[in-house]
C-alpha cells in the first residue's frame, strides 16, 4: 500500500466532518431504475402498519443496560446472546407545524421499551410477536447507536408505507467514526444470533414473507448470514425469504462476488442500491487498501452477478449519499417495489 493510501486520523477527521454535515436536498427529475422497470415517483399513500400501530420488533446482539431497561436501553457492548425487546415508538407529528420543527426535534423516537427477553427462546418471541405476518427487517450500518438504528428502522418502514410487521436487528456498533474496525468485527460475530433469528422465523408455520433491508457494513453482515442459512437449513427457509435490499453495500467486490455465487438461484431476490458518488464507500476504500466496495461498484459489474441494481448516482444532492433509501422518495420507490415483486406487504 502507498504512504498516501494509508487510512490517517486525517481522513477520519473528514469523514466525521462529512457525516455530522447537513444533507443538500436533491433536486430530482427522474425516478431510479432498479434494473428491470421504471416506476412511477412514490406518492402519497394509505398509512403504514408502524403508524397505526407504533411497535418496532427488536433482535439485538447488543448488551442491554439496566432491569428493568432505562435508555439508552441496549449499549455499545456486546451481549450475551441475541436479546429481544418490543420497542414501543413515538410517530412524528404530521401537522404542519410538526413537519417545521421536525427539522429541529427530529422524527420517530422511542417512547419506551417494557421489557427484554435474552437466551435461547429470544428468535422464537420475536417470530411469535410477529404473528405470521409479513416482516421487514432492517439491518443498519456502521456507526450506529440502538438509537439511531431504530429510527433508521421506522423511517424506512413509514417511508415505503408497509403492511406488515417492522423489525430490527442490531449489532454492537460503537457509534463512534475512528472505531469502523470493531463495527466490522461485531457485525461479523453477529452472524450466528441473525441466522438463528431467521430460522425462527422460517419456521414458523403460520407462514409470512421475512423481508431484509440492510445498509453499508450491515450488508456484510447479512450477506453472510444468509449463505449460513441455506448451507444450514436450505431450499426451505430460503423460500422464506422476501426480497434483500443491500443499500450502498460496504463489501469487498471479491468478497461480495463470493458470497452472492454461494447463494445460487437466490441471487434473483437480491436488489443493490449502488452509488459511484458515495463519499462514506469512498473513505472506507481507502481504508481497505483501495479496494472497491460493492456499493460503489459499476453497474454492469454488479448485474453480471445476477443481482437487480439501482444505481443511484445521479441523484443524490448531497455531500455523502450514503443513505438515500432513508431520504428520498424515489429510491424508497426501489426497496419498495421490489418487495411488492415477492407479495411482502409493500
Amino acid at each position: 500500500m502507498r504512504e498516501t493510501d494509508r487510512p490517517t486520523r486525517r481522513r477520519f477527521v473528514r469523514l466525521a466532518a462529512l457525516l455530522g454535515a447537513t444533507a443538500l436536498a436533491p433536486g430530482l427529475g427522474a425516478c431510479v431504475a432498479d434494473g428491470l422497470v421504471t416506476g412511477a415517483v412514490v406518492g402519497p399513500e394509505r398509512q403504514s402498519a408502524l403508524d397505526v400501530m407504533p411497535v418496532l420488533l427488536v433482535a439485538t446482539t447488543r448488551k442491554p443496560v439496566g432491569s428493568p431497561p432505562k435508555a439508552p436501553y441496549f449499549s455499545s457492548e456486546r451481549g450475551r446472546g441475541l436479546s429481544f425487546a418490543e420497542v414501543r415508538l413515538s410517530p412524528p407529528d404530521r401537522s404542519l407545524l410538526g413537519k417545521v420543527s421536525s427539522v429541529v426535534t427530529g422524527d420517530w423516537t422511542i417512547g419506551a421499551v417494557p421489557k427484554v427477553e435474552t437466551g435461547g427462546g429470544a428468535p422464537e418471541a420475536f417470530a411469535q410477536a410477529a404473528l405470521g405476518r409479513d416482516v421487514l427487517i432492517y439491518v443498519h450500518g456502521y456507526r450506529e447507536s440502538f438509537e439511531s438504528a431504530a429510527v433508521s428502522a421506522a423511517r424506512l418502514s413509514d417511508g415505503i408505507r408497509f403492511r406488515g410487521v417492522s423489525g430490527l436487528f442490531t449489532w454492537p456498533s460503537a457509534a463512534a467514526t475512528f472505531d469502523y474496525g470493531y463495527d466490522r468485527e461485531s457485525a461479523l460475530w453477529s452472524r450466528d444470533a441473525f441466522e438463528d433469528l431467521l430460522k425462527a422465523l422460517a419456521a414458523s408455520p403460520s407462514g409470512g414473507r421475512i423481508n431484509l433491508v440492510a445498509h453499508s457494513m450491515g450488508t456484510l453482515l447479512t450477506l453472510e448470514t444468509l449463505r449460513m442459512l441455506r448451507a444450514e437449513a436450505g431450499e426451505a427457509a430460503m423460500a422464506r425469504i422476501g426480497a434483500v435490499v443491500l443499500a450502498a453495500p460496504d463489501i469487498d467486490i471479491d468478497l461480495f462476488t463470493k458470497g452472492v455465487e454461494r447463494l445460487g438461484p437466490d441471487v434473483n431476490k437480491i436488489t443493490v442500491i449502488s452509488s459511484t458518488n458515495d463519499r462514506a464507500l469512498e473513505l472506507s476504500s481507502t481504508i481497505a487498501g483501495g479496494v472497491v466496495r460493492a456499493g460503489a461498484a459499476d453497474r454492469e459489474r454488479l448485474e453480471a452477478l445476477g443481482v437487480r441494481v439501482a444505481d443511484a448516482s445521479d441523484y443524490g444532492g448531497g455531500l455523502i449519499n450514503h443513505d438515500l433509501f432513508l431520504s428520498n422518495p424515489e429510491v424508497q420507490g426501489v426497496v419498495k417495489r421490489a418487495i411488492a415483486r415477492v407479495g411482502g406487504g409493500a
